[in-house]
């Protein structure tokens, strides 16, 4: 199996590349090949006992994909795009990466013709949903997305239903709760605070919270991302049916919430290093974004997640942390 991941330096395709090496194997397909791309150097992962290509790019530069392509990967996972805060602050830059990137690999596979139909791996979000929202977000829901961010996943989605449809590759879109607690740096995106207030204190650092404690949101673990890959890679993707785009499973809870389960695992001292300082632009940016949902179709086809805060915490600090904190 030939597997192309886009966006391979990111958080996500890092952890899901750390996967497949310690399993080295699919879906019970043995791994031969894997082509990592970003727009920055992505690295092999360690101790991968299948062959490792790494490549850096824009993937909407002309022929960029159709290079990426070339190779007829059996496999496309393509993670590859600017976050929600830099595709608002930067129109141009946003619908160019988003959204001419994701058609231009599209049209790169339907170029190959010749009987190639990898699967392909959208990753969405649940930013294509915007208010008024039901107190529960179902299958049905409309996408009326509130963000340029969330039309250009949204518009990607639209795209991979009709390309599959068509039976240019089969597709499946994953549509990601924010992920948390996301290891490393702060970055540009406007969800980044819901990790931030749980990583930076557990490290010892003062964090800043710009949104209000009641902010509600829908979270899964980094290791829950990691295993929605696995599985939509592998599952039977006649059970999904026509309907290619599925909402995946997570925990709803407020920023309060949040940080009575910090406190619950770390103690008062860890959520004493929470600093609140109200940023009305990603106070604006929050406001539109769903909070709760019923993914009933991904949990029917076998997709989970955590089910308590305080686990997503716990994956943190065993993943990241070493199983200790700084108290």
């Amino acid at each position: 199996m030939h597997i192309l991941v886009l966006g391979a330096a990111g958080m996500v395709g890092r952890k899901f590349l750390e996967r497949l090496a310690a399993d080295g194997h699919l879906g019970g397909q043995a791994i031969r090949h894997a082509t990592l791309h970003d727009v920055v150097m992505p690295a092999a992962p360690a101790g991968a006992a299948f062959s490792v290509s790494l490549t850096a790019g824009d993937l909407s530069a002309a022929g960029e994909a159709t290079r990426l392509v070339a190779g007829r990967p059996d496999l496309i996972v393509h993670l590859a795009a600017i976050v929600s805060g830099e595709a608002e602050a930067d129109f141009d830059k946003g619908y160019r990466i988003n959204l001419d990137g994701t058609r231009d690999l599209f049209e790169a596979v339907r170029a190959i013709a010749d009987g190639y139909r990898p699967r392909l791996i959208f990753t969405s979000s649940i930013a294509v949903f915007g208010a008024p929202f039901h107190e529960r977000i179902g299958d049905e829901f409309h996408l009326t997305p509130l963000t340029s961010y969330g039309t250009q996943k949204a518009i990607g989605e639209l795209l991979l239903a009709d390309y599959s449809r068509r039976g240019i590759f089969d597709g499946i879109g994953i549509r990601l709760p924010t992920v948390c607690v996301r290891p490393g740096k702060p970055n540009k995106a406007a969800s980044g605070f819901f990790s931030n207030i749980i990583r930076e204190p557990l490290a010892g650092q003062e964090a800043v919270l710009p949104v209000s404690d009641d902010v509600r949101h829908w979270h899964a673990s980094p290791r829950s991302a990691v295993g929605f890959l696995i599985h939509a890679a592998t599952m039977d993707l006649a059970a999904v049916g026509p309907r290619r785009n599925l909402s995946m499973p997570g925990l709803s809870c407020t920023v309060a919430e949040q940080i009575a389960a910090l406190e619950r695992v770390a103690g008062k001292s860890v959520t004493a290093r929470i600093r609140r300082e109200p940023d009305p632009v990603i106070q604006g940016i929050v406001a539109g974004w769903p909070r709760n949902f019923d993914p009933a179709r991904a949990l029917a086809l076998g997709f989970r997640a955590e089910t308590s805060f305080e686990d997503i915490i716990r994956v943190h600090i065993d993943d990241e942390l070493g199983g200790s904190f700084v108290a």
